[in-house]
């Protein structure tokens, strides 16, 4: 039987040497230490050759790629060959899924859609201190209603003390406020913290209350199991760049739900509408069925084929399901480490600022211990002197075990140096 430590697909990624990344502590050319893959997942090999064919398909076919590819990847279907790869990660039908455009202009998108404040019922309920670009998008947003952000986001913060949200806290303001929040909207895993909010629990609160209710899935996707469509979830949009390995900027997507299928207003453009007559260009707009129909422009080729390569790993491993398994082992593991160091301060001191004897490099941790309230990450935040316990600006270092590619002996070498 494997075991969790195992890392059968670790050979199938390029892995950066110690002398590729500049390491000070160790040299030579073996494979570096890499925790990275919450913030630019390494490159599949996969991806690699992929995106080689389609250079070659484009030097050798040009504009005839688009409609006759050497390998069955025709230009204008490309997104057919990892929609429902996506889909299967997202716990959706194919139907709800779209490959496109990047995280921020998607997340415009679905706003636009679906933010549609009233006089009477204008809010928008979010994490406190969500990924800036998150942050600004929901500001503007506000801001083009005619609303100031001040009065109209809701931001929530943890408990003095605290490093995450409850959930109960969180259903309290859904409970309470619903009546004048318009959209809901959280990040699956939080981009800093690492918490993996109860995204079934706060849907099912949001909707409940009458609200749309959105999620950012960047650092979700590809590392945590979802089932958007049978938790009811309105919208949601990612990233493909973190945890699926697509390479950096790369190609993102969105998720909605069958049942907008006919209520929502479409952003229409070409590459949207019904492929069978879109060479075609006739005048007037015939929308794809779901998600699809909200495509805007072609797809980048370059960027599809590199995610291709990555999410086929995917299916072979299990797809989510069966790499949680290894992931919660390998970060319950560092986690165990990391507390065993004599430069750890546990997070009760930290936050009510207890003993000040520990070494000048300690640090304590961000993240909860409970797997399922947690993905692959941990955030450890590090002090800045013997005397100030609490940073005025904490140096944080986000470590994530990738179950695709990281060893226990990465967990061991991160925990060392």
């Amino acid at each position: 039987m494997q075991s969790p430590f195992d890392a059968p697909f670790r050979h199938r990624f390029v892995i950066p040497t110690n002398h590729d990344v500049g390491a000070s502590r160790v040299k030579g050319e073996e494979p570096c230490t890499y925790l990275c893959g919450n913030s630019l997942g390494l490159l599949p090999k996969a991806s690699e050759a992929l995106v080689q064919e389609e250079f070659r398909v484009w030097g050798s076919r040009a504009v005839l790629g688009h409609h006759d590819h050497p390998h069955g990847r025709e230009w204008m279907n490309i997104t057919d060959h990892v929609n429902p790869l996506l889909a299967e990660l997202l716990g959706a039908r194919e139907a709800e899924v779209a490959c496109m455009g990047t995280l921020t202009a998607n997340l415009h998108l679905m706003m636009n859609t679906f933010y549609k404040p009233t006089p009477d019922r204008y809010k928008l309920l979010c994490e406190g201190k969500a990924f800036p670009s998150d942050q600004y998008a929901f500001a503007s947003q506000v801001k083009l209603h005619g609303f100031d952000p001040k009065d109209a986001i809701i931001e929530m913060f943890p408990r003095q003390g605290e490093f995450f949200l409850r959930e109960e806290d969180i259903l309290e303001v859904i409970e309470k406020q619903g009546s004048s929040i318009t959209l809901a909207i959280f990040s699956g895993v939080q981009y800093y913290t690492g918490q993996w909010f109860p995204m079934p629990s706060i849907t099912k609160a949001a909707k409940a209350q009458g609200c749309i209710c959105g999620w950012d899935l960047a650092h979700a996707i590809g590392n945590v199991p979802l089932s958007l469509h049978d938790w009811d979830v309105d919208w949601a949009v990612w990233c493909s760049y973190k945890y699926l390995n697509s390479g950096p900027g790369g190609i993102a997507g969105l998720y909605v739900h069958e049942r907008w299928n006919q209520e929502i207003p479409r952003y229409a453009g070409w590459w949207g509408h019904d492929p069978s007559t879109r060479f075609l260009m006739p005048p007037i707009f015939s929308p794809i069925q779901g998600a699809q129909g909200l495509q805007m422009s072609n797809p980048s080729v370059l960027g599809v084929a590199s995610l291709l390569g990555s999410l086929r790993l995917f299916k072979e491993a299990g797809m989510v399901e069966r790499l949680r398994v290894r992931s919660v082992e390998l970060t319950a593991h560092l986690e165990r480490l990391l507390v065993r160091s004599a430069y750890f301060v546990p997070p009760h001191d930290a936050a009510f600022d207890g003993p000040r004897s520990t070494p000048s490099s300690r640090f304590y941790y961000y993240h909860t211990s409970a797997a399922n309230s947690r993905g692959s990450q941990l955030s450890l935040s590090f002090f800045s002197s013997d005397t100030e316990l609490m940073p005025k600006a904490p140096r944080c270092i986000r470590l994530a075990p990738i179950a695709l590619y990281n060893t226990i002996q990465d967990c061991e070498n991160a925990a060392t140096y």
